[in-house]
């Protein structure tokens, strides 16, 4: 039988920070991604929860540029992203893997309407602008804005996933042989109500949601590409060195709410601790050799 692989694909390793946010790029980016994920599939099972950060902004961008209605709310945008990136993979892995059942399911993720981040947004989401037009973004737009590196983005709300609401839907095409695309853009994001589930105005991270369903389809491994090659000790210092195999203990540090490595680094911790099995950070270039040892950082 083959092994349980979840595989967290970021919004910005399928759209680089600083190029243009198109079709054409990031259809590149997946050209790259469906062929190594065609060489996994040999020997893994499977599911993939991607990104849409960059994605989700400009699709709210779009949005609002139309002033003869009312803007969309962001879990309808979340979702929007789900159908266009999950299609976006799922016609890419096919063009490599043409054997292999792909599906991508639209998906519902809990969290808690009471979550501090609704106060204090820290997602980051769409593009980067130079540092100097934060005021005037913020000023025009409305928007909270943090700095990105050497650049300013949008913030939203990034609540915690508690529950994946269509589990039962990603477990049935598992066993029946599919790759499964779920949880796009951390899963859309849905409070408990009295009638069911209704849809909030936040962006969960992946990441984090993709450490939920790996515990709950019991992976045996977890996998986060983004567009940095592994984690560094002393990141953007001469004294940069990446960290190749670390403990969750050594990885803490790391774990902190700075909306880039940081709900990376909570994932896998929180995954290896309740699992005891491994994950893996690297780019995504390098997937078959991350998980191999030979590149990216290993934690165990």
């Amino acid at each position: 039988m083959k092994k349980k692989l979840v595989i967290a694909l970021g919004g910005n390793a399928l759209l680089q920070r600083g190029e243009a946010l198109s079709a054409e790029n990031q259809q590149r980016s997946i050209q790259l991604f469906a062929r190594m994920v065609s060489e996994l599939a040999r020997d893994y099972q499977l599911v993939i929860v991607h990104g849409n950060g960059p994605q989700v902004g400009l699709l709210a961008l779009q949005n609002a540029a139309y002033r003869e209605s009312p803007a969309w709310p962001l879990d309808i945008l979340v979702a929007e992203s789900q159908g266009m990136i999950g299609y976006a993979i799922a016609e890419g892995v096919s063009q490599y893997a043409d054997a292999l059942p792909v599906t991508t399911l639209l998906t519902r993720v809990v969290v808690d309407p009471e979550d501090e981040a609704f106060q204090a947004p820290g997602k980051f989401i769409g593009p980067v602008y130079p540092a100097e037009q934060k005021a005037a973004l913020e000023q025009q737009h409305g928007w909270q804005v943090k700095a990105d590196g050497q650049y300013v983005r949008r913030v939203v709300p990034s609540p915690a996933p508690l529950k994946i609401v269509d589990s039962a839907a990603i477990e049935t095409l598992m066993a029946a042989g599919h790759l499964v695309i779920c949880c796009g853009g951390g899963g859309i994001p849905v409070v408990e109500h009295e009638h069911g589930y209704q849809g909030v105005e936040a962006v969960i991270d992946k990441d984090l949601t993709a450490a939920v369903l790996a515990q709950s389809i019991d992976a045996d491994m977890l996998l986060i590409l983004t567009d940095a090659d592994a984690v560094y000790q002393d990141w953007g210092t001469p004294q940069a060195r990446a960290l190749r195999k670390v403990t969750i203990e050594e990885l803490a540090p790391f774990a902190a709410p700075d909306g880039a490595m940081g709900p990376k680094a909570a994932a896998v911790i929180q995954f290896v601790r309740r699992s005891g099995n491994p994950a893996f950070i690297g780019a995504l270039k390098d997937a078959p050799q991350i998980l191999s040892g030979e590149k990216g950082t290993c934690i165990h």
